[in-house]
């Protein structure tokens, strides 16, 4: 059965992380990892920097070969780094167990989700980060079934639940805010109001559940 896992992680307890922690004041996302001769090479979103200072910072770590632009989007630049030498970290810990990166993103500090195919690709990704004195803090494991379910804990309806989830991944709730209403709305074939009055029920529904439960429980 399908496992997926959310942790946390310093930057300096993974090598990319420390690479990519040279340069403050950028958002970066990774978005998946790809073997290749025995070396790992992590493609990443890079957003509101500036670029030619963040390739520069990134091209003097002694672990990195190269570091190539692929695209840039307005404030945005996918980059593909490939590292100069075999290294022991975290990156490999999930090659080697064959996770699937669902979401990754940090600067000092990430958070990580990450799907395995069964519970035992889990135990191996825990194992090996035992073995090379990688410490993360895990924060939630499930299934795709509980994922899939998820809505209904929170009485979201399935347009709810989809425009929530896209508004997060796109960065709408961030500060500054990536997209808008009506990129959304774009991507989930409805109109901005429909997006709007989604977004605003959708997110009434999960604080009341998670807050209101949370103040019950604190005057017990």
């Amino acid at each position: 059965m399908t496992v997926i896992a959310e942790f946390t992680i310093n930057s300096d307890e993974f090598i990319l992380g420390q690479v990519l922690a040279r340069h403050p004041n950028t958002n970066i996302e990774m978005e998946r990892i790809v073997p290749a001769s025995g070396r790992v090479m992590p493609y990443i979103w890079v957003h509101g920097a500036d670029f030619t200072a963040f390739e520069a910072a990134v091209s003097q770590s002694p672990y990195v070969r190269d570091i190539t632009a692929l695209d840039v989007i307005g404030e945005s630049a996918l980059y593909r780094v490939n590292w100069e030498e075999d290294i022991q970290s975290l990156l490999y810990g999930m090659a080697e167990t064959n996770a699937t990166i669902l979401e990754a993103r940090g600067n000092d500090s990430w958070y990580f989700r990450i799907r395995f195919d069964d519970h035992s690709g889990l135990t191996q990704f825990h194992n090996f980060c035992m073995e090379h004195d990688i410490t993360f803090k895990l924060n939630r494991v499930y299934t795709l079934s509980d994922e899939q379910q998820g809505g209904y804990l929170f009485d979201l309806t399935d347009a709810q639940r989809k425009a929530l989830v896209t508004a997060v991944k796109d960065g709408y709730f961030e500060v500054p805010r990536r997209t808008t209403l009506g990129k959304i709305g774009a991507k989930l074939d409805i109109t901005e109001q429909s997006t709007s009055e989604n977004l605003r029920r959708g997110a009434n529904n999960v604080l009341s559940k998670v807050l209101l439960a949370s103040s019950a429980d604190d005057l017990r």
